[in-house]
Formats: C-alpha cells, sequence, structure tokens
C-alpha cells in the first residue's frame, strides 16, 4: 500500500472530478443540477489549494466536525492565501451537492466534488477495501504538494483538521 504523496511531489496530471457547480437557482436542496467534469490538475496549477477528504457525506465525524470546522474557519484560510477549498468523497456529484446544499455553502466557499469509485484516492493509496475515501488532506500549491496527511483511523479527526491545516500554511 502507498503511504500517499509526500511533501515535494507534484499534483498528480490528468486528475478529474464530478462536481455540480453551486447556482443560485439550483439552490434548494432538492435541485439536483448536472454534474460536470472538475479537471483538478488544471484548476489547481497556479493556485493555492486545500483538499481534504472523508469516508462520506452525511457521516456522523464529517458532517458534526469536518465539514462545520473548515466552514468556520474559512476566511482564516483564505487570509492564509488559499484559493480554493475541496471536500472530497466517493459519494456521487449529486450527494455532494446536497451536502454543500445542507451545510448552506453557496458559490465556490468551498467546492464538494466527488471522486467516483475513489479513484484519485486509490491512486493514492488512500482509499480502504470498500472504496470509500480515507480521511486525509493535503495542501497543494502551484501544482506541489506541500502537506498530506492520512487520519490513523476513520473516525479520527487529528491531522486533516482546518486547525491543524491552518497550521501548515
Amino acid at each position: 500500500m502507498s503511504k500517499g504523496p509526500q511533501v515535494g511531489d507534484s499534483f498528480p496530471k490528468d486528475v478529474v472530478f464530478s462536481y455540480i457547480p453551486w447556482s443560485e437557482e439550483s439552490g434548494e436542496i432538492t435541485s439536483c443540477g448536472i454534474p460536470i467534469n472538475y479537471h483538478a490538475s488544471k484548476e489547481w496549477a497556479d493556485k493555492k489549494v486545500i483538499v481534504f477528504a472523508l469516508p462520506g457525506a452525511f457521516t456522523p465525524v464529517c458532517s458534526a466536525n469536518h465539514v462545520p470546522e473548515y466552514i468556520a474557519k474559512l476566511p482564516e484560510l483564505r487570509a492564509k492565501g488559499v484559493d480554493v477549498v475541496a471536500v472530497l468523497a466517493y459519494n456521487d456529484a449529486y450527494v455532494m451537492s446536497a451536502w454543500g446544499k445542507a451545510n448552506k455553502v453557496t458559490g465556490d466557499d468551498i467546492l464538494f466534488l466527488s471522486d467516483p469509485e475513489a479513484k484519485f484516492s486509490k491512486s493514492i493509496g488512500w482509499a480502504d477495501e470498500e472504496g470509500r475515501t480515507y480521511r486525509y488532506a493535503m495542501i497543494i500549491d502551484h501544482g506541489k504538494v506541500t502537506y498530506a496527511a492520512k487520519e490513523k483511523s476513520k473516525n479520527v479527526l487529528e491531522v486533516s483538521s482546518a486547525e491543524n491545516i491552518y497550521k501548515h500554511l
């Protein structure tokens, strides 16, 4: 099993996630929207990015702590020069979009991205045997990994917490 991305690594080429952009007209949680490809490798090439992954939308630790703390810390992260904050899970784009709406996230404050079949997470060795993304976080600065860490177990929130990431910016 891979130990995951290392500091100094280039973010992989051709990473594509599935995504439903937030819009005013589809702002209701019951509105579906249309999934599009989000070309992360291209979108993030010239930006400072935090991507944090978790085992699943609407699950206890993820909903009670992980996402809310990133929402609360967003102004501080932006003040440190972060251009993009994205949350990643194996759930499909419809579920991720609904989860963003349930958390009252609008616009592109935090991108709720789908890692279909955990393809990206598997490629870095950070998905479980059921195909769920592990809980992890990465900081990517202009295409280079400057921080990457995976939690020691599913219900632990330490190395991928917003507070910890903030300290590594």
